[in-house]
């Protein structure tokens, strides 16, 4: 869909502007953009991980994780580029391939297991995601389990005027284009592709926090503000207008964009779980443990 592009009145001004250091989860190293020193989470996200570019292939594949539990959010795969495979305790399977978006809503249990397909590992090549934590509030943090999988070409497009912007709408509505993904909460998820010179004003509900994550080439953000968004940055935006604008500054840029209502509740993580108490955390624990979460086979 071309969209004529309302003009924005008054532009959400910058809270952070942060790095994506990299850290260890087990035998390999990623990005992680939230949380950070500064950052603790963007209510309602609570995690974002930037994993890749791996050249997996049979001598390298680092990126094979076998079952585990997740409990009281919402983890997300945005995949890049590559192939994994995706199972999990409600039966599940599925060949997630760039482009393509796993939504998977934990509530009170689930148990999944991801990896690139066999094929991919055979063959080689590179694998490049995006992981996100959503959290759920309170009142549905023990619901029942679901998972979705829509693949890239049948999302949803709002394209500039002079088609430089492409913005893949997966979940929320920009302009009256929604996204496929149907959500538990009230959220915006974009993949944005730039390119040199595309210009786009963004509308942001003045109820939402809401981040951008540039995963490559540089944009320039509000531009009369003058920031330069490079490779690797969020930006967290503060909650005091209508939206925000970018501009490519690179031959191809591509930007994770995310909003939601904020939740304001307590939040309290250990490993896989998201819980408001810690005594709500011991449950989960002992629920897993008891199998009250499913069950999921090693390969």
């Amino acid at each position: 869909m071309e969209n004529k592009n309302k003009v924005i009145m008054k532009l959400n001004t910058i809270k952070t502007v942060s790095r994506s250091d990299f850290v260890n989860m087990g035998p390999i190293q990623l990005r992680q953009p939230i949380p950070t020193r500064t950052i603790d989470n963007i209510d309602p996200f609570i995690l974002l991980h930037h994993y890749g570019p791996y050249e997996i292939s049979e001598l390298n594949n680092p990126f094979d994780l076998g079952p585990h539990p997740h409990r009281g959010f919402e983890p997300i795969t945005f995949l890049i580029e590559g192939e994994q495979f995706h199972r999990d305790s409600l039966g599940n399977e599925s060949v997630v391939k760039a482009g393509d978006v796993q939504w998977t809503t934990a509530g009170r249990g689930i148990i999944h297991a991801e990896a690139p397909t066999k094929d991919f590992v055979k063959k080689g090549g590179t694998l490049e995601g995006i992981q996100l934590w959503l959290n759920l509030p309170a009142k549905k943090k023990m619901i029942e389990a679901n998972y979705q999988h829509v693949a890239n070409h049948d999302f949803r497009l709002v394209t500039s005027d002079d088609s430089k912007v492409k913005i893949q709408i997966i979940a929320g509505e920009l302009e009256g284009v929604y996204g496929r993904i149907k959500t538990q909460t009230t959220v915006n998820a974009f993949m944005i592709d730039v390119e040199l010179g595309g210009e786009f004003n963004f509308a942001i509900p003045a109820s939402h926090h809401s981040t951008i994550y540039l995963l490559k080439g540089e944009v320039l953000i509000n531009a009369a503000e003058n920031l330069k968004l490079n490779e690797n940055q969020l930006i967290e935006f503060n909650q005091d207008g209508e939206g925000f604008s970018i501009k490519g500054n690179a031959e191809m840029s591509k930007l994770l964009f995310l909003s939601g209502e904020p939740f304001n509740e307590p939040v309290t993580t250990y490993g896989p779980y998201v819980m408001n108490t810690q005594t709500e955390i011991m449950e989960a624990m002992r629920d897993y443990q008891m199998g009250k979460m499913g069950f999921l086979p090693a390969n």
